[in-house]
Order: C-alpha cells, then structure tokens, then sequence
C-alpha cells in the first residue's frame, strides 16, 4: 500500500469509527455528515471524496467490521474435504458464538442492516461460506445436485438469518448459547448432550 492509499483508508478508518460511536448516542437518521466529519477531525469534502452518502459510509463501516471479525480467526479455516460425513455440521459454536458475539457488540449498526436491507447485499456475504465449506458439507452428504445443493443453502442461510434478525429485534436480550442453539435446532444439528 503506497502512501496515498495508507492516508486514504486511515481517513475512511476514521469515519467509520466515527458512525460508530455517534450511533452510541443517536439513531442513524438523525447522524449527519457534518457530525461524522467533526468526530473524525476531517472536511467535508473529505467525506465526498469517499462517499456519496450517509449509507455508503454504512456499508463501508459493515465491511470493516467484517473484516475485523475475520481477522480474528486468523489462518484458522475448518477444511471439510478431510473429515469424515458424521463430523461435519452446518454450524458449529466456534464460529457462530463469535458472531453473535460480534452482532451483540454492534447491534445498533446490524439494527440498521435489517432496516436498509435494500443497501446490503446479504446474499453476497453468504456466497463465500457457500463455495467454500457448505457446498462441500453438502456433496459429502450425497446431495450432489448443484440445484439441489444451492435450494438446500438458500434454505439454512435465510433461516439462520430470520433468527439473528429476531435476536437482534429483542435487542440481543436473550443468551447467545440459546441462540445458537435455536439456530441448531431448527436446522436439524446433532445435539451431542
């Protein structure tokens, strides 16, 4: 990364901090451009030289913090073509629980996705999951129908998404073990107590 590119993603870092510790005193609607370029120390034209709007900058600080909560994996990555068919689940506590670790964290900011789902292209973010580990899962379990395959996906990442959505409606009130565990439960996981 040249010297350009380093300032330009430290001034967008910036404004993404920014959103977020404004939307821990206001709702969104009611967050302004000139707030968020007041809390990151920047111009406005700063601001349009990065966004064209308020939910650019929402979809750009949703990314980093995906990209953070990736991060915190490290180079671990569940590889399912090694692994027997009785070992491999949908869904595991090791990487659902930090999610919704994540989700908790920022609730306030995945509210607003699930308001705006028209800016966000949540499909998109499964996609990657999908080719990487699900459809694998899936063709060891014999579905070896790429139709079939992708139906059965769209099935588990949509249901899975309703109740996070409801969590997150409740205002992450309840317990993350019981999310997990109703998210196991309606897509059939092996309960192994």
């Amino acid at each position: 990364m040249n010297k350009s590119e380093s300032k330009y993603f430290n001034t967008a870092l910036l404004m993404d901090q920014a959103l977020l510790v404004l939307l821990d005193k206001k709702d969104y609607e009611f967050i302004t451009i000139k707030e968020i370029c007041q809390k990151a120390g920047v111009n406005r034209s700063t601001f349009y030289l990065h966004y064209e709007n308020m939910d650019d900058l929402l979809v750009e600080t949703i990314e980093m913090i995906n990209k953070k909560f990736h991060s915190t994996f490290g180079n671990k990555k569940l590889n399912p073509t090694h692994l027997d068919k009785k070992d491999l689940f949908l869904i595991e506590d090791e990487y659902i629980v930090p999610y919704l670790n994540l989700i908790k964290q920022h609730k306030k900011i995945y509210k607003l996705i699930h308001n705006k789902p028209h800016i966000f292209n949540s499909q998109g973010a499964f996609q990657k999951l999908y080719s990487e580990l699900f459809q694998v899962i899936l063709e060891k379990y014999g579905i070896a129908d790429k139709k079939d395959r992708e139906y059965i996906f769209a099935f588990f990442s949509f249901g899975a998404v309703a109740i996070i959505q409801k969590w997150v409606s409740h205002d992450c009130q309840e317990d993350i073990g019981y999310v997990c565990n109703m998210i196991k439960r309606c897509i059939g996981h092996r309960n192994e107590d």
